[in-house]
């Protein structure tokens, strides 16, 4: 199984697309009620899909979507020298992330982050015991 592609619920699309583009993602499906983006990928890497659903309301906090930035605190800076705002970071976290935390204009909440080979690979990895 490989997670490539999340869907999170937005009240106003052309709000959302702006938003997220500016955040980098490439738009590539586009509809009054629907539209889907390409994330960045490194070379050689099949980059994950994220799309957002025109919703009547959304639940602020209710979503937290993880992107991963290799080039995470310069990415940070040109998001916030573009006038993005973020709620924090970057931040070494003690689970050995580091994160940016951020909003979309519903409320979503985003963490720009990198963790390299913690991602997958912690020190207090479960060990199969067999």
């Amino acid at each position: 199984m490989n997670l490539n592609q999340v869907t999170v619920e937005v009240t106003d699309i052309a709000r959302s697309c702006d938003f997220y583009q500016r955040l980098g993602l490439t738009l590539i499906v586009s509809s009054p009620h629907y539209a889907r983006f390409v994330c960045p990928a490194a070379e050689g890497e099949n980059p994950a899909t994220f799309s957002i659903h025109l919703a009547d309301g959304v639940t602020p906090n209710g979503t937290g979507v993880y992107i991963e930035c290799a080039d995470l605190d310069a990415r940070v800076a040109a998001l916030k020298a573009a006038g993005m705002a973020f709620d924090s970071g970057p931040v070494d976290q003690r689970w050995l992330w580091r994160e940016a935390w951020l909003r979309d204009p519903d409320g979503n909440h985003l963490c720009l982050y990198f963790a390299g080979g913690n991602r997958i690979d912690p020190p207090w990895k479960v060990v199969d015991p067999a």
